[in-house]
């Protein structure tokens, strides 16, 4: 296959507006280059493992690459991808020195390009996530993931997925059922499946990441516990009476099936929603209390939101 990455040179402020409009448009994965995040102080406990280097980013600003499949289609796309995200200042967001740069990669590039960003991840006390072709040496009673999202989303970094790691970690129970949806590369049903779950339902819409899921699964000898399936969210499924389900995925696709959780939990079953941005926590909020769930929780890491919630007990 063929693919075509977008660069994008522009400013911190603009990071996630761009990258929405890029991933509307059908980008199959997307990488931030921001110069703040070599800069930045690293905290001592939880956080990425560093091993940075200064050249690896911008002088300036943010560089946001996204990836297509090179069709026609794409082509003929491009100066209207261009177009969106210039008017983006129309909604007051500053695009500083925007560049937009359309170059061609092959199927090898895309895949490596971005491991040199990604290190292992330490999300608890007990839970770290490992990048499958580093070495990493595990304390005692550790509990390693081992990881090569490719294209999907969910290398542990992401704070969306670290609040819901954390989250897990405080509800799970060893014998639990769950439903991952959206589950991207696998990472929250294979921490589901390490921190004692009996089954695992993961599910996703994206061919490519029920695929690098499998693959992760299988990575980390969790195969016995997690079915994955290629679904639009809990459509279809008769999977019920589970314990928790967790869906780190955006806040306007957690707004179309609330009722569909509530069915899907037992009494007093837990539902983790993350990948919501502050300024949408207060409609999921409310979304989720008129489907009936009762409000647990609120978590927040930078400007993302964790709810955790659940069905009451009848």
């Amino acid at each position: 296959m063929e693919w075509s990455e977008v660069e994008v040179h522009t400013t911190n402020e603009a990071v996630e507006p761009v990258a929405n409009v890029l991933t509307e448009f059908g980008a199959a994965g997307v990488s931030i280059e921001d110069v703040a995040d070599f800069l930045r102080e690293r905290e001592d406990k939880f956080g990425e493992i560093y091993a940075l280097k200064r050249e690896d980013y911008p002088k300036e600003g943010v560089i946001i690459k996204a990836y297509f499949l090179k069709t026609s289609e794409f082509v003929e796309q491009i100066p209207e991808i261009e177009q969106t995200l210039k008017n983006l200042t129309t909604f007051d967001i500053p695009l500083g020195k925007f560049q937009f740069v359309v170059n061609d990669v092959d199927d090898e590039e895309w895949a490596t390009a971005w491991k040199k960003y990604y290190h292992p991840v330490q999300i608890t006390d007990r839970i770290t996530i490992v990048p499958s072709w580093e070495t990493y040496e595990a304390s005692a009673n550790e509990i390693i993931i081992e990881l090569d999202p490719g294209m999907a989303f969910g290398t542990g970094t992401h704070p969306t997925t670290q609040l819901c790691i954390r989250a897990l970690s405080d509800y799970l129970q060893p014998g639990d059922d769950i439903i991952d949806v959206g589950t991207g590369s696998g990472v929250l049903s294979i921490a589901s499946a390490k921190l004692g779950a009996k089954s695992i339902l993961a599910t996703d819409l994206d061919e490519i990441a029920t695929r690098a899921a499998e693959e992760n699964i299988q990575l980390n000898k969790t195969e016995h516990i997690i079915t994955v399936k290629q679904n639009n969210l809990l459509q279809d499924i008769n999977k019920t009476n589970v314990d928790i389900v967790v869906a780190n995925i955006l806040a306007e696709v957690i707004l179309l099936f609330p009722e569909d959780v509530y069915a899907a939990l037992k009494p007093g079953g837990i539902f983790i929603a993350s990948g919501i941005i502050e300024d949408k926590a207060k409609v999921v909020e409310e979304a989720l209390k008129n489907a009936g769930l009762i409000i647990e929780k609120i978590e927040q890491q930078g400007d993302w939101v964790a709810i955790i919630s659940k069905r009451g007990v009848e």
